[in-house]
């Protein structure tokens, strides 16, 4: 990898400010004055900055969260609200992989590997999310035209898959699978189906489902589960045409 992304996936700055150390003569590899844009071996090659060893990598740390409703995605804050650095191991780096609105619950990755929660969240990754939302309302119409796909304020939308099941007390679980990642896409799309939501629960990113993962709990992620997803991490690297 460069050494820029080196520096940053060691910790020691962002890619920005990891560039201007290298162009600053302050990093060496093997002794030698780095170049900038050289490429470097972070597993074999010794890299210092102003002469300090920086620490060979390890590998990424990947677990699932469960959130639960009434928990914040982002890091602490200045109010009481509890976030969900909360509920998962205090391991440095951790950041969540997008995000979950306030009261959505449900399957939320969280990992070290800053590079691919970019990759996994960016627009044109188009990797499949399914929510069960929990709703009110002439589902049936609603159904019919999510299939149809509808406009949203911030462009046109149309689930991979649609399947809704009558409940009790004139409730529907209705089932969507989405590519997108817009900001609170889920509740503004039912919004706009006429639909009242009364619980909304991401089962599934990617390879990764929810499953019997309780609301709180976290586990890490499985080998099967970690291949998928680096193989979904090479595919999104891979120029198009």
């Amino acid at each position: 990898m460069r050494i820029h992304r080196a520096l940053a996936r060691a910790g020691i700055a962002s890619r920005r400010k990891a560039e201007e150390l290298v162009a600053a003569g302050r990093v060496r590899v093997n002794g030698a004055v780095a170049r900038t844009g050289q490429s470097v071996d972070p597993a074999q090659d010794v890299i210092t900055v102003d002469g300090k060893a920086v620490a060979r990598p390890v590998k990424p740390t990947w677990v699932v969260l469960h959130k639960p409703a009434g928990v914040l995605t982002s890091r602490p804050d200045k109010s009481d609200r509890r976030t969900v650095f909360e509920l998962v191991p205090d391991v440095p780096g951790l950041t969540y992989v997008g995000r979950l609105d306030y009261l959505t619950e449900g399957v939320l990755l969280l990992t070290t590997d800053g590079e691919a929660a970019h990759r996994l969240t960016h627009p044109s990754s188009e990797i499949e999310r399914m929510y069960v939302v929990t709703v009110r309302g002439d589902v049936p119409s609603a159904v019919r035209m999510a299939r149809a796909g509808i406009e949203l304020e911030d462009g046109f939308v149309k689930p991979v898959a649609v399947e809704a099941v009558q409940g009790a007390d004139r409730q529907w679980l209705l089932t969507l699978t989405i590519r997108e990642g817009r900001n609170r896409e889920i509740r503004r799309l039912c919004e706009a189906l006429g639909l009242e939501v009364r619980r909304l629960v991401r089962t599934q990113f990617g390879p990764v489902r929810l499953g019997a993962l309780p609301p709180g709990a976290s586990r890490p992620l499985t080998a099967k589960e970690l291949t998928a997803l680096a193989a979904l991490g090479r595919t999104l690297q891979e120029p198009s045409g």
